[in-house]
C-alpha cells in the first residue's frame, strides 16, 4: 500500500514509518520545514514539507495514497496562547480526514489518546483499568492537551458516522527507541539516566512498546472497524512509577528512587514553577497539568485490540530496556 503518515518525525510517526517500510509500504512522510528527522534516519520514504493548516500540502501529500495515519498533534502541557494548540489539533484532524477521503483513501487512521478513555477507578485500594466502553465526557478532560485531542476525537468520530473509513486508535504511554525530543515520558527516562530523579509521585500508566504501537496502526488499517476506536496498550504494562523505576535500577544497575513526594507537595512546586514560566516565557519543568493528571493512576485494559486486531504485546521490560540502550547510545545520558 502507499501510505501518507502525518506527523512522520515524532515518536510514534517515526516508528510507524519504519514498521510500514519493514513491512513492504510505500511511505509518503509529512514534515514540517525545519523539523529534527533523526527519528526517520535509516528508513526510506518520501519526505513532504508541510503543515496540518495547508490544504495544499496536504492535497499534494495525499494525492495516490491508498491509507493514510493521522498521526501528528501539537502536545503541550502549558503554553501562554492555547489557540494555536487547538487548531492543530482539532482543525487539522478536519482537515486531514476530509482530504485524505477526497483522495480515495481506503482506510484512514487517527490517532488518539488514552486521555480521551474514561478515568480508571480504585474498589478496595485496587485500580480497575478501563476500557474503549468506559464513560467519558469532555467535562473529564482536565486540560488544554487533553480537551483539544477530546475535540479532535469527536471529529474524526463524527466524520466516520459520515461514512468516511475512519479508525481511532489511542496509545496509552509509548516507550523505547527513537524517541528524539524525547516524550514526557522518555524524559523521565533520561533523567533517571542522568541521575536527576529524586522522587517519584505515587502515580502509575499503562507501558507498552512504541513498536507495538506502530504495529497497532497498521493493524488498525488491516483489520479495524470503521468508527471504532482501539487502546495500544500491554495487558500487563499496569505498573505505578514505583514499579517503573525498579525495573529501570534492575536494567541499568543505577539506584531507583526512593522518595514519594507527596501530592501536595508536587502540586505546591508546580505552583510556583508556573509562577516563573508566567515571567520568563519559559515552559515551566513540572505543569500543573502534568501533575494534576498524576493524581490518577492510568492503568488500562487493552483486550479489544489483542482481540480484534491482533495488537502484539512486548514485555514492558524490553521496551524499557530498549528506550534505555537508545538513549545511551544517542548521547542522551552523561557518561554514556
Amino acid at each position: 500500500m502507499k501510505c501518507f503518515v502525518t506527523g512522520a518525525a515524532g515518536f510514534i510517526g517515526a516508528n510507524l514509518v519504519h514498521e510500514l517500510v519493514r513491512n513492504g509500504h510505500e511511505v509518503r512522510a509529512l514534515v514540517r520545514r525545519g523539523g529534527n528527522l533523526r527519528g526517520l534516519e535509516g528508513g526510506s520514504c518520501e519526505l513532504v514539507q508541510g503543515d496540518l493548516l495547508d490544504l495544499r500540502s496536504l492535497e499534494s501529500g495525499l494525492k495516490g495514497c491508498d491509507w493514510c495515519f493521522h498521526v501528528a498533534a501539537s502536545y503541550h502541557l502549558w503554553l501562554r496562547d492555547y489557540a494555536p494548540m487547538y487548531a492543530t489539533n482539532v482543525q487539522g484532524t478536519r482537515n486531514v480526514i476530509e482530504t485524505a477521503a477526497a483522495a480515495g483513501c481506503s482506510k484512514i487512521v487517527y490517532t488518539s489518546t488514552v486521555g480521551c478513555i474514561g478515568l480508571p477507578k480504585e474498589t478496595d485500594g485496587v485500580v480497575q483499568p478501563t476500557d474503549e466502553a468506559t464513560p467519558v465526557s469532555a467535562a473529564q478532560m482536565s486540560n488544554h492537551y487533553k480537551l483539544s485531542k477530546w475535540q479532535a476525537e469527536v471529529v474524526a468520530r463524527e466524520l466516520a458516522a459520515r461514512g468516511m473509513p475512519v479508525i481511532i486508535v489511542n496509545p496509552s504511554a509509548p516507550v523505547g527507541p527513537r524517541d528524539v525530543k524525547p516524550t514526557p515520558t522518555g524524559q523521565v527516562i533520561v533523567d533517571f539516566l542522568n541521575r536527576q530523579m529524586p522522587a517519584y509521585l505515587d502515580t502509575g500508566l499503562n507501558w507498552v512498546h512504541v513498536r507495538d504501537v506502530a504495529a497497532g496502526h497498521i493493524l488498525a488499517a488491516e483489520r479495524g472497524r470503521i468508527g471504532e476506536r482501539y487502546i495500544l496498550g500491554n495487558a500487563g504494562g499496569n505498573w505505578s512509577m514505583k514499579q517503573m523505576f525498579d525495573v529501570l535500577a534492575e536494567i541499568t544497575g543505577l539506584p531507583a528512587p526512593r522518595f514519594c513526594a507527596p501530592y501536595k507537595l508536587a502540586l505546591a512546586a508546580a505552583h510556583a514553577s508556573e509562577w516563573v514560566a508566567r515571567v520568563t516565557g519559559r515552559p515551566p519543568k513540572a505543569p500543573l497539568a502534568g501533575v494534576r493528571m498524576a493524581k490518577y493512576k492510568m492503568y488500562f485494559n487493552p483486550a479489544k485490540a489483542i482481540r480484534e486486531l491482533g495488537l502484539p504485546q512486548t514485555p514492558p521490560e524490553q521496551a524499557l530496556r530498549d528506550a534505555v540502550e537508545w538513549f545511551r547510545k544517542n548521547g542522551y545520558a552523561k557518561g554514556g
